[in-house]
């Protein structure tokens, strides 16, 4: 059987990397990796961490470009790559562009397409945007969906998914996070742990999504302001390149005592920044599913989540972007014990660490 793993983002790397490992050690497979490079430079950090070498490598990054230019580009580069390598599967991970275009050319080809992280959905087409529709793209297309909890095979299902194409498997992050919790931890975080933090809670914040440009983004900021003035605690934001994130940051935060602001992390020095964590603001996918495995409780500066497992267990708390909000439900957090207990000590619904074998085990059966 031959394969073909296509990802662009340090997401879909990080979540797709136990799955490429393991089906590099399977017999009876031929597996083949390709990155678009839709984000070239955090891409290459995990790529190195986990010790993948793509076959092919698309180089699209570009400075502003706009979804239909990716897009575009991804048609346009991918195709000759299909040709090439005539793969049975292709494998891709969750809502990117590069999910998006991936599926419906695999699907132009008549190329299997396999899902992974399938299910997750908002029902709002403009939040997350554009991730929502991209999933929706690539659910409709996928031959094999594997969701990562039971609510979203149910999101599937509710859709007209065939059960019999569906596979609860967990999210491979979580095997992702414990290879990764295995490394040493870099003196870069143990440097800045005890030269910034030192006695202080530290609140992690990451910021960066499309729908929150703008004036959220300013009362995020104003919110980690009032935190930073108030509190006892030091914040700590990785500041994603997107102009539209540097900018309102900069301005806001940027000689705030107690705020400190970091260039963005490779991913090895972000996961153990979430250990030391005491409290963690995002508004990231991913995050929402890691903190949890590390007992943090985690703020989601978002309307709405794909992941309302996490809020039903009760490890995440939406709070959206209003300033008052999040201010409030972060003090809660850090004054009243038993409110973060309950939140520290719930159990992760996202996975045992063992996705990748369930999917790998999955796509035999295929054969």
């Amino acid at each position: 059987m031959k394969i073909l793993s296509i990802f662009g983002t340090r997401p879909e790397a990080v979540k797709m990397a136990p799955i490429v490992r393991l089906l590099a050690q399977t017999a009876d497979i031929e597996s083949r990796v390709c990155v678009t490079a839709q984000h070239r430079q955090m891409l290459d950090q995990v790529l190195d961490l986990f010790q993948i070498k793509p076959d092919y490598d698309l180089n699209l990054m570009r400075d502003n470009q706009s979804l239909a230019e990716l897009s575009a580009a991804i048609f346009t580069h991918l195709e000759p790559v299909l040709e090439d390598f005539k793969p049975d599967w292709v494998m891709a991970q969750g809502d990117t562009t590069t999910v998006a275009i991936t599926s419906l050319l695999a699907y132009y080809r008549r190329i299997k397409v396999g899902h992974v992280e399938a299910g997750l959905r908002t029902h709002d087409k403009w939040q997350p945007f554009p991730e929502e529709i991209n999933r929706r793209v690539a659910g409709v297309t996928a031959d094999l969906h594997f969701a990562p909890t039971e609510h979203a095979r149910q999101n599937l299902l509710h859709e007209g998914v065939s059960d019999t194409i569906i596979k609860v498997t967990g999210n491979p992050v979580i095997d992702a996070l414990q290879f990764v919790a295995q490394q040493p931890e870099p003196k870069e975080v143990t440097q800045l742990i005890q030269s910034t933090v030192k006695d202080k809670k530290l609140i992690l914040v990451t910021a960066h999504r499309r729908e929150n440009f703008g004036k959220p983004m300013e009362d995020i900021c104003l919110a980690l302001k009032q935190l930073a003035e108030s509190e006892d605690v030091q914040i700590m934001y990785p500041v994603h390149l997107n102009p539209n994130v540097q900018e309102p940051v900069n301005r806001l935060l940027k000689n705030v005592k107690g705020v400190t602001l970091l260039p963005p992390l490779d991913y090895l020095p972000l996961v153990y920044l979430m250990k030391h964590a005491k409290l963690i603001l995002t508004d990231s996918g991913g995050i929402q599913e890691e903190a949890p495995a590390f007992g943090i409780p985690v703020l989601v500066l978002r309307e709405v989540t794909e992941r309302p497992e996490g809020v039903a267990a009760g490890v995440l708390k939406l709070v959206g972007t209003s300033t008052s909000s999040i201010v409030t439900e972060a003090k809660r957090l850090l004054h009243d014990q038993s409110a973060y207990a309950e939140m520290a000590k719930a159990s992760n619904p996202f996975g045992d660490g063992h996705a990748a074998e369930k999917i790998v085990g999955a796509l035999l059966t295929q054969m």
